[in-house]
């Protein structure tokens, strides 16, 4: 007679990065703030943090990245600790947003195209980095006002049609200062060198 018994299901290990205290319910958290429910202080803006290499499945990042000194180095901190493969998401104010100047504390603007730097087939400065990140996903989301009007569906065509890329870019480039962007959600795929 076969056993039948089903083995453990494998749990992931998420990272919440910035957790505040709204941490992701069943992941570990990080924050410089000891006011916060993190399980680890520790200054964002000081390398490396004291996670192993290649130690988490999966990232969250909400909020945090628009007040980090060194996007760059906090990107590549998160991709050292992050498995082959594992998931990176970023949620961000878009920069057109009005309330981003409400919070002194912010010193980062991002647009749609802001992390294209790690993505070598479609960097603009392939020098910035050797960090490589796969996208995933870019939604914009739009003030309630352009949302209610379909603006907001508009904007993000190209993540139900790839093709229809120009949509985001024209509403980026030549409408985001009138129809103002709310926040920015991204996904990525952590890459990594079978040899590095």
């Amino acid at each position: 007679m076969r056993n039948t018994a089903h083995a453990p299901a494998l749990t992931k290990k998420v990272l919440d990065v910035g957790c505040g205290q709204n941490k992701t319910p069943g992941a570990v958290g990080v924050d410089a703030n000891p006011r916060s429910h993190a399980d680890v202080i520790h200054d964002l803006g000081a390398f490396p943090y004291p996670f192993s290499d290649n130690e988490f499945d999966e990232i969250v990042c909400r909020h945090v990245i628009e007040h980090v000194p060194d996007v760059l180095r906090f990107v590549a901190e998160l991709h050292r600790i992050t498995k082959p493969d594992g998931v990176l998401k970023i949620v961000t104010p878009h920069y057109s947003n009005p309330d981003w100047a409400t919070d002194p504390t912010h010193r980062n603007h991002f647009n749609s195209y802001s992390f294209n730097c790690f993505v070598p087939s479609i960097t603009p400065f392939p020098f910035y980095t050797d960090v490589e990140l796969r996208p995933v996903k870019t939604y914009v989301s739009l003030a309630n006002l352009w949302k209610a009007f379909g603006l907001e569906f508009l904007v993000n065509l190209d993540q139900r049609w790839p093709g229809l890329r120009f949509t985001r870019k024209f509403w980026e480039f030549y409408l985001s200062n009138v129809f103002r962007g709310k926040e920015l959600t991204f996904e990525f795929a952590v890459v990594k060198s079978r040899f590095g």
